[in-house]
């Protein structure tokens, strides 16, 4: 028999109540071991396809590579201990620690782990962009290195990148877990299957993996790390992540002291642990630590500018129109607690190392300018105007909701189609939707990663509108060989704000990072990238 719609809420408050009545008296310790829950699942354990957040998370506690990035997504040393670039940009070198070693393992002789060597790392970029191996961090090093010879182990200690063209993101690139090192001999010996083997250098090395149940991680007893002090790291004994896939039970989990950290705020449990304007809600305040901070991702709606068929849309006039039209304070409010900050600036989220707002200027909500331009362009309060499709996705169906109310009433007829993401994500790549809602997380730290959406010499994905402009690729294209830190920032607003003048996409808000903390986490290192970084983690 179907339940009415109300009464799974229903049962779900009066359990949630009786929860909060006991969650203390049920909480258990579990020594020095941090708990987390991954709910979408894992699907590999080998960073040659860390492409998902969950498995981001778990290879960065299971591998190392050349830098990695600090709380403020500024690059700092890691196996690589030094590094130089050539005056033309063009033959990166890195100079590597002689005190790394892989995880134990019983395929390696005496199953001791091996010291880590430049050859190593030859091996780990090729298998990037070896086709057989199919990784999904190709687009990382393909078009970039050189064709012939692009890795080179000089000795044991010094390892070099040669480019096709000066590149200067690259070494952003390099912090991604896509570019950790791993043994030559138990990736051939185990090939596709060294997804189920994690042998890395990090900073835990594997224990168990049941899929879909638990994974656990033990301290790296060899680990190369040390904190401020000359304190071995990690500090804690290991890691345990569970599966569960609702969200709802996730957070009662963390009530209950089953898991430690929750990471982001699902419609689920929102309106139950947080105010209207995004606070935690005061019952909590004894149990869990709240944070937020600038997360690198943009919301926004794109067009694309070689399809229309809503001709009207071809007119940047109302693309501007579009922009204006929207209430990004309000939309924050109501549909998400307050939780992000209303898109006024361009594209590049704040969180990034240089962001400056004041150099890009721009929409505010504006419903008279909005029928001006729609007016000017020659649809007076929408007349004329053929419908307009907005694709997204279920997930979004409250915010397209909202936007498409936004644009009715400045004359537009709107129609929201949603499809699964994965099915919207081709028709945007094959160029077959005219507007679609969509999102960009930022790969690495670095603001050319957002301008990379627009570079005409993209496909997509990442140019998903299909802009072309020789002004902003010029742009582009000095942006990626300057080196001068003002000049960079300087043309990276001025591209922006070229963007935002075009109009080929409505930025709507950048989001946040949200955790929720459990009592026992003394800390827990946050970025703007929400990379999970355990290793200086403390637990009580």
């Amino acid at each position: 028999m179907r339940l009415p719609a109300i009464l799974p809420n229903i049962l779900f408050c009066c359990f949630f109540a009786l929860l909060m009545t006991s969650c203390k008296e049920t909480r258990k310790e579990s020594g020095k071991v941090f708990r987390l829950n991954l709910s979408s699942g894992l699907s590999s354990l080998d960073p040659a396809f860390s492409k998902d957040q969950p498995t981001m998370w778990v290879c960065n506690q299971l591998y190392n590579g050349l830098v990695q990035v600090d709380e403020g997504l500024h690059i700092r040393p890691s196996i690589a201990k030094s590094w130089t670039i050539s005056d033309n940009g063009l033959l990166m070198s890195f100079h590597l620690r002689d005190d790394v070693f892989f995880h134990d393992h019983p395929d390696f002789p005496d199953g001791k782990g091996r010291r880590v060597v430049a050859s190593d790392f030859v091996h780990s970029f090729s298998r990037i962009i070896d086709e057989k191996v199919a990784s999904t961090g190709a687009w990382l090093f393909n078009g970039k290195v050189a064709d012939k010879e692009p890795f080179i182990a000089m000795n044991d200690s010094v390892f070099q990148i040669r480019l096709q063209v000066p590149f200067r993101p690259m070494l952003s690139l390099l912090s991604l877990p896509y570019c950790s090192v791993v043994p030559w001999e138990i990736t051939e010996k185990y090939g596709k299957d060294f997804r189920k083997q994690g042998v890395g250098t990090g900073p835990f090395r594997l224990l168990k993996w049941e899929e879909n149940i638990a994974l656990v991680l033990g301290r790296n007893p060899s680990y190369f790390e040390s904190d401020s002090l000359g304190n071995q790291l990690p500090y804690i004994d290991g890691v345990k992540f569970s599966f569960v896939t609702d969200r709802a039970v996730e957070f009662l989990q963390l009530l209950q002291g089953n898991i430690d950290v929750v990471s982001g705020v699902d419609k689920s449990f929102r309106d139950k642990a947080l105010t209207a304007d995004g606070q935690l809600r005061s019952e909590f305040k004894d149990q869990l630590v709240y944070e937020r901070i600038p997360y690198l991702n943009t919301e926004y709606l794109g067009f694309s500018m070689k399809k229309q068929s809503c001709k009207a849309l071809s007119d940047k006039r109302v693309r501007q129109a579009i922009n204006y039209a929207i209430d990004r304070e309000k939309m924050l409010t109501f549909l998400r607690n307050g939780i992000g900050q209303p898109a006024h600036s361009g594209m590049i989220p704040p969180g990034l190392p240089g962001f400056d707002s004041t150099l890009v200027k721009g929409y505010r909500y504006d419903a008279q300018k909005a029928e001006a331009l729609l007016a000017a362009a020659g649809y007076p309060g929408g007349k004329g105007l053929d419908v307009l499709t907005l694709h997204s996705n279920p997930q979004y169906q409250d915010l397209t909701d909202f936007i498409a109310k936004s644009l009715e009433e400045i004359g537009f007829k709107v129609r929201v189609q949603l499809s699964p993401g994965s099915f919207l994500r081709e028709a945007m790549s094959k160029n077959e939707v005219d507007f679609f809602r969509a999102s960009w997380i930022g790969d690495y730290p670095d603001a050319e990663n957002y301008l990379a959406l627009f570079y005409s010499k993209y496909s997509a994905p990442p140019n998903y509108t299909f802009f072309s402009n020789k002004e902003y690729d010029a742009l582009y294209r000095r942006a990626i060989s300057e080196t001068d830190e003002n000049q960079i920032i300087r043309l990276y607003g001025e591209m922006d704000q070229l963007i935002l003048d075009e109009a080929p996409v409505i930025p709507l808000f950048y989001d946040e990072v949200v955790r929720f903390k459990g009592p026992r986490v003394q800390h827990l290192s946050i970025n703007a990238m929400n990379m999970l970084v355990l290793k200086d983690a403390l637990l009580k």
